[in-house]
């Protein structure tokens, strides 16, 4: 990156014994997989799941590793869905942002600059897009700036990251703007896909606040402009969508990702995440890392089915869900939540012993009234 102040400061590069770990980790052969703002949301949604950190952190094509775990998962948008999405997206955007600058309730659209921000690669273009930032705050002007590229240090490296659009408010404020195809109804929308949006939004967040640190007059607003479609229409609509909680999560995971070497030190000598090695020897890798499954992964790892698996083979009680999870207390197997619900073992004092059996008698009391016992 380059260290003018039209980029911000410039990400620390990681050390070289760092480097060379790293690329152990994914192969002699292997370039690092770009992580993008879907990943690093994901990973703040889970953050305490060593796994996906440290493969993340590396750089390991998790869709690969799978493949060759002999676990491959479906995963990502059909093409219909992004379909849609590009249409929806491209009507948002039509006649210079007319619609979206109406939906900011600016009252003179024709007034709103749309900078050019082409350039050479996502580095030329991270440096674009900070300069047109720049002028755009001294010039106290409304600002559309249409898929800019922003830069983010995770784990030592840039990821280059690319929002939808940031609009530059005449008094300095800078507002992330997700676009999405789901729809708004009753001025309400789908509770989880609200919530992966605003994952995905405080990311950019971070980035833009890398840029903002080194440009006068500037500031970053924590909440977000979710477009979506009005109802069972194609009209656009929008919601002001507060990030604060997830930019304190996924700052929290990105400080942890930084802190890679910690996990990686921990690894049996020799460990690698070669797509290339035996499948044997592969899933003895990524045994050797701690998970933290939940059904959620499903929608969000590309490990999710390798992970399940395991989790269902130990009887373990995550693969319930984090809130099953959280009541059980210290029933961490699902033998161990038989066994307190039957009375042969467990802490009677245990309040979720004492639920559980409980719940068991509600149960034998209501099969016998039934009749079928």
């Amino acid at each position: 990156m380059s260290e003018s102040l039209d980029s911000g400061p410039p990400p620390q590069a990681p050390t070289t014994a760092l480097r060379q770990r790293l690329a152990e980790l994914r192969g002699p052969a292997a370039q690092p997989h770009p992580l993008d703002a879907r990943a690093l949301a994901a990973l703040a949604a889970n953050p305490g799941c060593k796994r996906r950190a440290l493969l993340d952190g590396a750089g390991v094509d998790k869709a690969a590793l799978a493949s060759a775990l002999g676990s491959p998962a479906a995963f990502g948008q059909s093409q219909f869905a992004f379909m849609r999405g590009n249409a929806f997206e491209a009507k948002v955007k039509a006649d210079g942002g007319k619609e979206l600058t109406r939906l900011l309730g600016v009252d003179t659209p024709a007034e709103v600059r749309v900078p050019e921000l082409s350039a050479a690669g996502p580095e030329g273009r991270a440096a674009r897009t900070a300069l047109a930032l720049r002028e755009a705050t001294a010039e106290k002007a409304w600002t559309l700036l249409d898929h800019p590229m922003l830069a983010l240090e995770v784990a030592g490296s840039p990821a280059y990251l690319e929002p939808d659009a940031v609009v530059v408010h005449p008094d300095g404020t800078w507002t992330v703007v997700e676009i999405k195809s789901f729809p708004m109804i009753d001025a309400s929308a789908d509770a989880a896909k609200v919530g992966a949006a605003a994952r995905q939004a405080a990311v950019y967040v971070l980035a833009l606040e890398r840029v903002a640190a080194v440009t006068g007059g500037a500031q970053v607003a924590h909440s977000v402009l979710l477009v979506c479609p009005k109802d069972f229409s194609n009209l656009p609509t929008a919601s002001v969508v507060d990030v604060r909680k997830q930019l304190s999560v996924t700052r929290r995971q990105l400080a942890r990702l930084t802190r890679i070497e910690d996990i990686a030190e921990a690894l049996p000598e020799g460990t690698t995440f070669d797509v290339e090695r035996p499948a044997e020897e592969l899933t003895a890798a990524v045994e050797s890392v701690s998970a933290a499954y939940a059904p959620e992964c499903l929608a969000a790892c590309e490990l999710a089915f390798h992970c399940r698996d395991r989790a269902r083979d130990a009887g373990a009680v995550e693969a319930l869900g984090r809130g099953v999870r959280g009541e059980l207390g210290g029933l961490t197997t699902i033998g161990d939540v038989l066994s307190a619900a039957r009375g042969t073992a467990g802490d009677p004092d245990d309040p979720a012993v004492a639920a559980l059996r409980r719940a068991a008698a509600l149960r034998a009391e209501a099969l016998e009234a039934a009749g079928c016992r």
